[in-house]
């Protein structure tokens, strides 16, 4: 991970041993539903088709391609706030729990967050801008198709894990049946640590490429937040655990501690963007230069 002067330096204790037992998991999300019904949800045949075709789709060959393109950083020159904005109307096809503007999301996890652990700023901030990188669907950054920029990620170019959502899908991807990429291991080896990795292509590593050379002040396990958010087989099942090193399992605290406020605090109950938004633009000024390459 990138050292940088001035780095925030996360608070020592911070984390609750079983990461945090502040935040309430709500009974159901904002359709009155389970959360993260994959069989039942209002949203099913959008949710179900986005992820048909990001796991039809996403090869090994087309991340390692695509991400070679976006690590050009030549899409945009902005501030963080000017590429919140632009997702003021944009909907995640591929969440069954919310049907809101992203902002809304955004804005959501980061207050709740905000409200557990007042002193960590910079978590409160990694909250707000951990989906930014959906900017990838808009015409300036490429007009890229939804299963190229939202839904859960996985490792590729290694054996698929059990858990991955519709999996029965994969089965049409090219590297199903590939020799080179359907063992544990595949390209990789034991311990050689996720940010050797690479994963499935979309918003949050996207995001990670663009934080790595913005010269941001926020910590390292923010960096590891904004990746892995959506490496659900690692949060919720416990998976890739032969591919991780020591600074990975450290992180992953927090990641973990991330992974509750992002899948459940979705709500109908819009955040006034108007009020909040002093505060977070305050944090914008502290952790980022006023404009970076997107």
């Amino acid at each position: 991970m990138i050292a940088v002067e001035n780095q925030a330096v996360v608070s020592e204790n911070a984390i609750p041993k079983e990461a945090s037992d502040e935040f309430t998991v709500p009974e159901s999300n904002a359709f009155g539903q389970s959360f993260r019904d994959y069989e039942g949800s209002v949203r099913l045949s959008i949710v179900e088709n986005c992820y048909r075709l990001h796991h039809i789709n996403q090869t090994y060959d087309f991340v390692k391609r695509t991400r070679e393109e976006y690590a050009k950083l030549n899409k945009a020159e902005m501030s963080i706030w000017e590429a919140i904005e632009l997702l003021d109307d944009f909907v995640d096809e591929s969440d069954p729990d919310l049907d809101e503007p992203q902002i809304q999301h955004m804005l959501q996890t980061a207050e709740a967050i905000r409200k557990d652990y007042p002193n960590e700023d910079w978590l409160h901030l990694t909250a707000l801008i951990h989906d930014v990188g959906k900017v990838l669907y808009f015409p300036q950054f490429g007009s890229l198709p939804q299963w190229a920029v939202v839904g859960d990620t996985f490792i590729v170019g290694c054996a698929y894990d059990k858990s991955i959502v519709y999996r029965k899908y994969l089965e049409e991807n090219p590297d199903y049946n590939s020799p080179a990429y359907n063992t544990k291991l595949g390209v990789y080896s034991e311990g050689c640590g996720l940010e050797n990795v690479l994963l499935t292509w979309g918003h949050d590593d996207y995001m990670y490429l663009v934080l790595k050379a913005s010269e941001t002040t926020l910590p390292p396990a923010a960096l590891f937040i904004i990746r892995y958010h959506s490496l659900h087989p690692m949060h919720l099942e416990g998976g890739y655990q032969y591919l991780m090193n020591d600074e990975d399992r450290e992180n992953l605290k927090w990641s973990k501690l991330f992974c509750k406020y992002d899948l459940y605090s979705k709500s109908k109950v819009h955040i006034d963007v108007e009020k909040v938004k002093p505060y977070y633009e305050s944090l914008i000024k502290k952790y980022f230069p006023e404009k970076i390459r997107w």
